[in-house]
């Protein structure tokens, strides 16, 4: 085993050319440690890999440590391989066009371990290519010479960023193997999409998120390793916010009428103000993110909205197509409204499957007395699929954690597609994991669905993708 582990990145803040930033970063990676790294499209994976081998501007920190001989694959060292061999064309030294490096060139000039490049290139039926230029190569083709370049060079470290994509199922399962070969020689840190992708031998995963690197979890912790799949799962997942029921479709809005509009209101308690004079007009599908510190009114003014508040009947308040005071009922409004709330979590105790909870949302109740209709359950299993729950339908609900409690109520709460869902502090009580599965929920609603939502939170700097409207309370 090499000897210049352990690996440290300490607090390190590196700048790449495409203006990306990888941001405080504090990871060490042991000798005997072979990592993943995963993460959504763009949130920094492939630029944390290159850091290993020496890419980018270091503006902070430090990384210690790193080995002398690193094997890399990756798209970015392959483009540049590329890019040199179009450079040698473009070359107006010579009379002749030139052919192009040939493959056996680019593997046997200065080669650390000719006997395993010859070794890999029978194992992935390379033979015929060795006279071939390498810039005349499929991508799948250049990506094997990759591999091989890399794996044959006795790195002391191998990063591997994606690198199955484009290999077929005999292929992946050949590298695979070999690279279980390879354990005890040499610690590895791939970059992958794919949970099903991870070889048995990975012992570690880091989650990077917006150049931040946010989860550290090792792999035979299994509910650390579990919270992450779900989190990747919802972040990446193709999909869909399931659809509503047509047989309890909830009457529909005049789409040119806002959903809720607040004229001049006020919250009063004998000499106190809670709120005075707050204008506040939401349209359909628009989201909107309502902050404020603990006394400002948040929850007093969302239960105006509801009708669950004394004062509402003395403000002009407009919601769903009714002006308050004129004879509606409060179902006639909350028939409208999707809601979930800490409170709504301690009420909501039953000893009823996961698939059931969602169901009773069709019935606003807490628990289920209904006769559910096929159609019902169908779109609930849809909701279990996209929160990769399908496996746990039959459980019961009070016997999961706080944080997955959560997102079955969010669900719930949108399975009739209400044209307003609010969300009165959903991460409260949550562990950074279990928050990050929460937002990640409802960026998935912000971006498939029509209801309008309300996220209610302390920090208006704490913002979710799809939500662009911000209203700040102050304490009076």
């Amino acid at each position: 085993m090499t000897t210049h582990f352990p690996i440290r990145l300490e607090k390190l803040t590196v700048q790449f050319d495409e203006g990306f930033l990888l941001n405080g970063i504090d990871w060490q990676i042991e000798a005997d440690q072979h990592w993943v790294i995963t993460g959504t499209n763009g949130a920094g994976k492939s630029a944390l890999a290159a850091v290993l081998a020496g890419a980018g501007e270091n503006l902070s920190g430090s990384i210690k440590g790193l080995p002398a001989r690193v094997g890399v694959v990756s798209f970015e060292a392959q483009a540049e391989l590329i890019e040199a061999e179009r450079k040698k064309d473009d070359a107006d030294i010579l009379d002749v066009i030139s052919e192009g490096t040939p493959v056996s060139e680019i593997l046997f000039d200065d080669c650390a371990d000719p006997d395993t490049a010859t070794e890999l290139v029978t194992q992935f039926g390379l033979e015929y290519l060795l006279d071939r230029a390498f810039r005349k190569l499929s991508t799948g083709e250049s990506r094997k010479v990759m591999l091989i370049r890399a794996l044959s060079s006795k790195p002391d470290l191998l990063v591997l960023d994606e690198p199955f994509d484009g290999l077929d199922a005999a292929t992946l399962s050949m590298l695979q193997q070999y690279l279980t070969t390879l354990i005890d020689r040499v610690p590895m840190v791939m970059v992958l999409n794919r949970f099903d992708e991870f070889p048995d031998f990975i012992s570690h995963i880091a989650y990077i998120d917006n150049g931040e690197l946010q989860h550290q979890v090792r792999r035979d912790d299994e509910k650390s390793y579990a919270e992450l799949y779900q989190l990747l799962h919802l972040k990446t997942t193709d999909l869909e916010v399931p659809p509503a029921d047509p047989d309890t479709e909830i009457p529909r809005l005049d789409s040119q009428q806002p959903l809720v509009r607040l004229n001049s209101i006020s919250i009063k308690y004998d000499q106190l103000t809670l709120i005075d004079q707050l204008d506040w007009t939401i349209e359909p599908n628009q989201h909107w993110q309502l902050s404020g510190p603990n006394g400002s009114g948040k929850t007093a003014l969302l239960s105006l909205i509801t009708g669950d508040h004394p004062q509402c009947y003395v403000n002009d308040i407009f919601v769903f197509g009714f002006q308050r005071g004129n004879g509606e009922s409060i179902w006639q409004i909350k028939q409208f409204i999707g809601y979930v709330s800490t409170a709504l979590q301690w009420e909501y105790r039953v000893s009823i499957s996961l698939r059931n909870v969602i169901i009773s949302g069709f019935y606003d109740s807490i628990g289920l007395y209904s006769k559910y209709t096929d159609k019902q359950r169908d779109i609930a299993n849809q909701w279990l699929a996209l929160l990769g729950m399908s496996d746990r339908a039959d459980q019961p609900f009070n016997k999961l954690s706080y944080g997955d409690q959560r997102l079955l109520l969010i669900a719930r709460a949108m399975v009739k597609h209400p044209p307003l869902l609010i969300l009165d502090e959903p991460c409260l009580g949550l562990d950074d994991m279990n928050r990050q599965l929460v937002l990640a929920l409802i960026e998935k609603i912000c971006a498939d669905s029509e209801t309008a939502v309300i996220y209610v939170n302390h920090h208006p700097e704490d913002k979710i993708k799809g939500i662009e409207n911000y209203l700040a309370l102050k304490k009076l």
